[in-house]
């Protein structure tokens, strides 16, 4: 099974077990990736974020050789849970793309024209208002990093 697994953040430079081969690559599809979720050590992440302008997000060949394999692998990864992984397999149509639905399309679209069997990639969804209780926006992006602690 040829496998991509798509990355943006952290992911990029911090594999740990991630299971690629070789490097990422920059030539994926564009995604809406918004800084809009924030981590358990208050960090301000990077996740699909419905209606953020599209950013062309990295690549890299998973090693895994099965989807289910691949979506455990990446779970651990990011330490969540498989449903929180998105996929899509070209093979039998099937897909999870929870946090910004409208992303499919593009993802679909890449996936063929790259001769991939499946692509997955972390489906996180943002949590800004729940954590800060202020709406999403770049100005409260930047008003909840400033209100953190130096350390």
């Amino acid at each position: 099974m040829k496998l991509a697994v798509l990355g943006w953040g952290s992911l990029v430079w911090d594999r740990r077990e991630l299971k690629i081969s070789g490097e990422w690559h920059p030539d994926g599809p564009f995604l809406p990736v918004e800084f809009a979720r924030i981590s358990q050590d208050e960090r301000l992440t990077l996740v699909l974020y419905p209606g953020a302008e599209p950013v062309q997000v990295l690549w890299a060949l998973s090693v895994c050789s099965s989807l289910e394999e691949a979506v455990a692998n990446l779970a651990g990864r990011e330490g969540t849970s498989k449903q929180r992984i998105g996929y899509y397999s070209l093979f039998n149509g099937l897909y999870r793309c929870d946090a910004a639905p409208e992303a499919l399309e593009n993802i679909r679209s890449w996936v063929a024209s790259r001769g991939f069997d499946a692509v997955i990639w972390t489906d996180l969804p943002t949590n800004f208002v729940t954590k800060t209780k202020m709406p999403f926006s770049p100005e409260n992006a930047v008003t909840y990093l400033q209100a953190l602690k130096s350390d």
